[in-house]
């Protein structure tokens, strides 16, 4: 009976022994954590462009990595997310929009884990010209003159005319933003004036008054304004007044805009040199990418729209 129970109480020893070394056999090389700051469809593409980019940079050394994706859902709360990550040690956080990376930035600090952003249209104005070291990353910030001369062409504004910009006053991209089109806008003469929120209950009269208001209406790379855009539609559409986002997407007559899941893409590439220790984020230019011009055809015709034959 002594041999026996000596016999099982080796082969249990081996047993653990064997499990343990097959666990550390199977330690992932690397742990990202990503802060995405709502759910919504461009911000979503870039967060899977940037897992699949990065995911296959490694492979291709041989190195495995695991995510730990976190979606905040509001601006205040991107600090406790990134408190999160930082806590488990994470190797490096991308950081998908502007309140996420200031979130990142502030909360690496003292510990320096590398950050990337994504869908951060100005990384000088969001750091006042003083981006920390550990930062870098991509921008969705496209040319505010071809987005200004595309609505004036496609539309035959004059002056005189009205634009309207849609905005959520809590997100400095969109203020940004509004600054570089307006300046654009009116140097053609265009009458230019913002319709301001700050809370997703002001929306749907704040769209109503541009809409009564304004010849077209423009969205900047608002994330608020694109996580609720079916009221934008549903109001301007029922106006007949055309929307024009600078982010693309199902309400807007036409569009210059960026694919954000290969704005991911180009971040992951970037994670993967950073972790590999073939670069600092000091060392990473912030990247921009070639926007593309697109026409909703079944739109543009409810609303009397010609869509260019070039």
């Amino acid at each position: 009976m002594k041999k026996v129970i000596s016999l099982v109480l080796a082969l249990t020893l081996c047993l653990g022994v064997c499990l343990t070394m097959s666990a550390c056999g199977s330690k992932t090389d690397y742990s990202v954590g990503i802060c995405q700051l709502m759910e919504h469809e461009s911000l979503d593409k870039a967060t899977q462009g940037f897992v699949d980019a990065l995911t296959e940079e490694l492979e291709k050394e041989g190195k495995t990595v695991e995510f730990d994706t976190q979606v905040a859902g509001e601006p205040n709360l991107c600090t406790t997310v990134v408190n999160t990550l930082t806590a488990k040690n994470v190797d490096l956080i991308m950081a998908n929009a502007t309140p996420a990376l200031l979130a990142a930035a502030n909360g690496t600090t003292s510990n320096k884990i590398p950050v990337l952003g994504t869908s951060v249209t100005d990384y000088a104005d969001t750091f006042s010209n003083n981006i920390p070291e550990n930062v870098s990353g991509t921008s969705d910030a496209v040319p505010f003159n071809e987005q200004a001369n595309m609505m004036v062409e496609s539309l035959g504004l004059k002056a005189g005319d009205q634009v309207g910009v849609l905005y959520c006053s809590n997100e400095s991209n969109s203020v940004i933003q509004y600054e570089a089109v307006k300046k654009e806008f009116e140097a053609k003469g265009i009458v230019v004036k913002a319709y301001t929120f700050s809370d997703t209950t002001e929306l749907q009269g704040i769209v109503t008054n541009a809409a009564n208001e304004s010849k077209a209406i423009y969205v900047p790379s608002d994330n608020t304004v694109a996580d609720n855009d079916s009221v934008v539609g549903t109001i301007c559409n029922d106006k007949k007044v055309p929307v024009y986002t600078s982010y693309g997407g199902a309400v807007c007559y036409a569009s210059l805009a960026i694919d954000y899941y290969e704005l991911g893409k180009e971040t992951g590439k970037m994670a993967a040199e950073i972790l590999l220790g073939k670069k600092t984020p000091a060392d990473i230019e912030i990247k921009t990418l070639t926007p593309s011009v697109s026409y909703n055809e079944d739109l543009c015709a409810q609303l009397g729209i010609t869509v260019p034959e070039k």
